[in-house]
């Protein structure tokens, strides 16, 4: 009898042990142009940053200020890149030597010198809680 109820308290308690996911709440300001769509990504190492995101959102413009959120992430260091497509060519436009002609900005508001802004700048961790990233354009 002993045994069958360690047993059921075993069995109950790693039922409700299960790995925590939070959210990544990013608010974006100074939005200068009241038209087109944000286009939002989502890394999580860095080889992938800029390249290949994990997760994506499209939030179309409304106002000088967005906020969108990226649910159920599970804990883990991360870091985020986005533009404002305002004229919804569905890419980023840039003139000569590849410098951004839209609006961009990246998670703790990194800022690249002579180059996109590097993982270790943009990178922050997701660990027992949600997150907020405030990223002005």
């Amino acid at each position: 009898m002993k045994s069958i109820l360690l047993l059921l308290i075993t069995v109950f308690s790693f039922q409700n042990v299960k790995a925590q996911n939070h959210n990544i709440v990013v608010n974006i300001s100074n939005i200068n142009t009241i038209e087109g769509t944000l286009v939002i990504g989502l890394y999580d190492n860095e080889s992938n940053f800029l390249k290949k995101r994990i997760k994506g959102k499209l939030e179309k413009v409304s106002q000088s200020t967005a906020s969108v959120t990226f649910t159920n992430i599970e804990p883990g260091d991360y870091a985020i890149s986005l533009f404002h497509d305002a004229n919804d060519n569905k890419k980023m436009d840039t003139f000569i030597f590849g410098i951004p002609k839209e609006d961009y900005g990246t998670s703790n508001n990194a800022k690249g010198i002579m180059g996109p802004p590097k993982w270790e700048d943009a990178v922050f961790t997701v660990k027992d809680k949600n997150v907020i990233q405030n990223i002005k354009l």
